[in-house]
């Protein structure tokens, strides 16, 4: 059993739509879009799929001609990215890359300020914002450098070991969501907002195409936001044993461990060095497939509590109003009716 797809949290959604609120932009087309209906949006312990975050951010964009989204100094017209990208597409190297997505910015948008620095073996991208306080929930610089690091990894056809990520905020109250954005640890209250890697790899080859970049652009931001969630080691050969698993249900830290050649007890202190714990990663990857099977009405409740290896759908409409507040049912009928 494998999931490609991570279920994001209602938080983000709910400041899109806090930014489009104050732009006077029109609610329920904006939710009719995305398939997101009020009662879900309000609240906040739910999840929704990287589709519907997606045609959410999408419908901001088209409504709004804002690609910072309401959350920068000066509006940024749609249609900018793909002109940077279309420029960047030709570069030799990440370098370049990273040389002309900063002096693009630069010139055609005060909202905020990109360098590029390299100082000894560490290459640092960083992102001042004129004016912070447009962004009170620092959407727009989660989203800014999470754009700076995963669109330059597509270009060279690989991710980009960061060092660390810095924010010029205070560690926020999602702090958690920030493992699923970041392979690095992340630091705050610091100077800029900045992506840190080696240097060496701003040697890196571009390898991606025009014919590539065009469909990446259609896609935009799906691709963005549906990365394989970063993890440390034992959490991610946890997570990859368990979507790999025919019996998720059955699944358990002791044949886990097995699996991985390691005692129960190593298994346990591994985990829990890295801030996990067994129960814990394989509820949340049963939170995360129900959702993502819940936004497909083809697919029977019954069937779904199978999939996840429920002994009977009762016990799954348990768990599911244990880990996000809702019944199943509820849940599926909000996402459909889409107010």
């Amino acid at each position: 059993m494998s999931i490609k797809r991570y279920s994001i949290s209602m938080h983000f959604a709910r400041v899109l739509m806090n930014a489009a609120r104050r732009r006077g932009l029109d609610e329920d087309v904006l939710l009719g879009e995305a398939g997101i209906s009020r009662r879900l949006l309000d609240n906040p312990h739910l999840r929704i799929t990287p589709d519907q975050f997606s045609r959410l951010m999408r419908a901001i964009w088209r409504l709004g001609d804002d690609e910072f989204l309401g959350m920068g100094a000066q509006r940024c017209r749609q249609g900018l990215f793909a002109l940077m990208a279309k420029q960047v597409i030709h570069s030799r190297s990440l370098r370049s890359v990273y040389y002309k997505l900063g002096h693009f910015y630069n010139l055609v948008n005060d909202s905020l300020r990109l360098e590029l620095k390299v100082e000894g073996d560490e290459a640092c991208f960083s992102m001042i914002l004129t004016d912070p306080a447009q962004d009170p929930d620092f959407l727009l610089r989660e989203f800014l450098l999470l754009l700076w690091h995963r669109f330059p990894s597509w270009l060279i056809g690989q991710r980009i070991p960061l060092k660390h990520v810095a924010f010029d905020h205070a560690a926020p109250e999602h702090l958690a969501e920030y493992r699923l954005m970041f392979p690095c640890p992340a630091k705050f209250e610091q100077p800029s907002n900045c992506l840190v890697f080696d240097a060496a790899m701003l040697a890196a080859p571009v390898v991606q195409t025009p014919e590539a970049l065009a469909n990446h652009l259609r896609r935009a931001p799906f691709d963005w936001v549906t990365r394989p969630a970063y993890y440390p080691v034992y959490t991610r050969r946890v997570l990859d044993h368990l979507e790999r698993s025919d019996d998720l249900g059955g699944a358990t830290i002791q044949n886990t461990a097995a699996a991985l050649h390691l005692t129960e007890r190593t298994l346990r202190r591994k985990l829990d060095a890295e801030g996990s714990s067994f129960q814990g990663l394989k509820d949340g990857l049963r939170r995360d497939m129900a959702i993502h099977y819940l936004s497909q009405p083809s697919m029977p409740i019954s069937q779904i509590s199978r999939q996840l290896g429920f002994s009977e759908p009762s016990a799954f409409t348990r768990a599911f109003r244990q880990w996000t507040g809702e019944l199943p049912k509820t849940y599926r009928d909000a996402a459909r009716s889409r107010k």
